[in-house]
């Protein structure tokens, strides 16, 4: 069968030929490395760092194909994002497949194409994985669940606990919020507006790293679902302090802003797959900020916001006119099937 023409059938699940042909024609041939290629049942690591950061994420996104990316590209962006954010250096990653039946090969293989491709560029390698075939009408399109391994330095360790924020230290975003989130929604609901916005899927773990091989980060987390909003409430609930944002400090595109509008949502509670939250103190603040703005995905960087000792456990709004409003998590998830 050429892999690259007709549809996925439940053969390809059986673990017979068919299911061979499909994994040496598109996975091991977009992932190729000498450990993957072994195809052992575990991948064998080696390590000359003590400390291993350890993760996994699963992607339903609707539609697979998003602009800015897809699936693919967006598996390999959440994961090493969750490593990087953590103070790990992503290093390996684990990639399984549950494939509806009648999914088309070539479209499969194009995102392969996509997840291949991304991971190069994050330096991060694929060196094992699975593939599964559901019956039609019992999974939709593609599911991919990914694992990541990565090394941290024994000084980053608690930059994802955030046991080191203080009062006075600032809160840094590398970019405007809520494109990932408007993306994916206009794509899936065909709104048509004439505003083009496109997902800022990306993997961000070589611009940490800059920061971080410089600089103190006292936490950092990526914004991803529940948006800004989820990650500063967490991060107030976890310190005991208290959080001021500024609105007119909150980078955000023309497009998202007038799509949330129209719609009525918050870009505080919008989806980011290409950002990451940052607390550093403040005599830090401004060198950080040159760092991130020197790189492509940190153009737009800014200073949101700063860790204050009034209203503990909250998260505030300042806006333009001298107003404020608290900022709460949601109880619910507002746009499901986004990563």
């Amino acid at each position: 069968m050429n892999q690259t023409k007709g549809n996925i059938m439940l053969g390809h699940g059986s673990g017979g030929k068919m299911m061979h042909d499909l994994i040496e024609n598109v996975f091991i041939k977009k992932f190729n490395n000498n450990i993957l290629t072994d195809q052992t049942d575990s991948a064998i690591l080696n390590s000359d760092l003590d400390n291993i950061a350890f993760t996994t994420d699963s992607f339903v996104i609707d539609p697979v194909v998003f602009p800015g990316g897809n699936i693919g590209k967006l598996a390999v962006c959440g994961t090493v994002n969750d490593l990087a954010v953590s103070g790990a250096i992503p290093a390996y990653l684990s990639v399984s497949f549950i494939i509806e039946e009648g999914f088309p090969v070539e479209e499969l293989e194009k995102i392969a194409e996509s997840l291949a491709a991304e991971a190069q560029k994050a330096g991060v390698s694929v060196v094992t994985g699975d593939t599964k075939i559901v019956n039609k009408g019992k999974c939709d399109k593609l599911f991919i669940n990914t694992s990541g391994i990565g090394f941290i330095r024994k000084e980053n360790i608690s930059i994802g606990k955030g046991s080191k924020v203080a009062p006075g230290d600032f809160i840094i975003i590398n970019g405007t919020i809520g494109d990932h989130g408007m993306a994916v929604l206009n794509a899936r609901e065909s709104f048509n507006f004439t505003i083009h916005i496109e997902s800022d899927c990306a993997s961000l773990n070589h611009l940490i790293k800059k920061v971080t091989d410089k600089h103190e980060v006292k936490f950092m987390r990526d914004p991803t679902r529940g948006g800004v909003a989820a990650v500063l409430n967490e991060l107030a609930l976890k310190t005991g302090f208290g959080i001021e944002i500024e609105e007119d400090a909150l980078p955000i595109k023309k497009g998202v802003k007038a799509m949330c509008e129209l719609l009525g949502f918050d870009p505080l509670h919008i989806a980011n797959e290409g950002k990451v939250i940052m607390v550093v103190p403040e005599s830090d603040v401004q060198s950080v900020l040159e760092i991130l703005k020197n790189d492509t995905l940190g153009m737009e960087s800014s200073a949101i916001g700063r860790i204050v000792t009034e209203h503990q456990g909250r998260v505030v709004l300042r806006n333009q006119t001298g107003g404020s409003r608290i900022i709460d998590t949601l109880s619910g998830d507002q746009l499901p099937r986004i990563c």
